[in-house]
């Protein structure tokens, strides 16, 4: 009896689903300030966009706030990363005309001006939005 009893508790345990604790990456857009250098008289920012959403973006632009080494603004643009397809990874170059790269002191991400999925406006560029910098300069949001 002991022993039916042991493979009925055997079996009744492989039924039940065990769970663990699988680590997920959560969807986001990470953007990545991956380089600068200087070009004729601009300083070109070069960013490494993955659109980690699982939705094709059909337009992401961004209002970017450049900030030189003193901490104060030094320019304001829209920068335009196009299309970002789902699952994609992306480098898109922005210039900053009449700078030198070693004035930029940080780049702040001050929200997005147009996300267009399916054809209309989208949050998912700013509520998904992760960001990063592989430079000393700061990549901020």
């Amino acid at each position: 009896m002991p022993f039916r009893r042991f493979v009925f508790l055997l079996c009744l345990a492989g039924a039940v689903p065990i769970s663990t604790a699988a680590q997920t990456v959560p969807a986001n857009l990470q953007l990545e300030l991956n380089n600068m250098q200087d070009n004729d008289g601009t300083c070109r920012l070069s960013f490494l966009a993955q659109n980690k959403t699982g939705t094709t973006i059909e337009k992401a632009v961004f209002e970017t706030v450049i900030f030189d080494s003193d901490g104060g603004v030094a320019n304001l643009s829209l920068f335009d990363f196009r299309d970002l397809p789902a699952g994609s990874t992306r480098v898109r170059q922005f210039d900053l005309p009449g700078r030198s790269c070693d004035s930029v002191g940080k780049a702040l991400i001050n929200g997005a001006s147009s996300c267009v999925v399916d054809g209309a406006e989208s949050p998912i560029c700013k509520d998904t939005l992760s960001l990063s910098s592989r430079l000393t300069v700061e990549l901020i949001g």
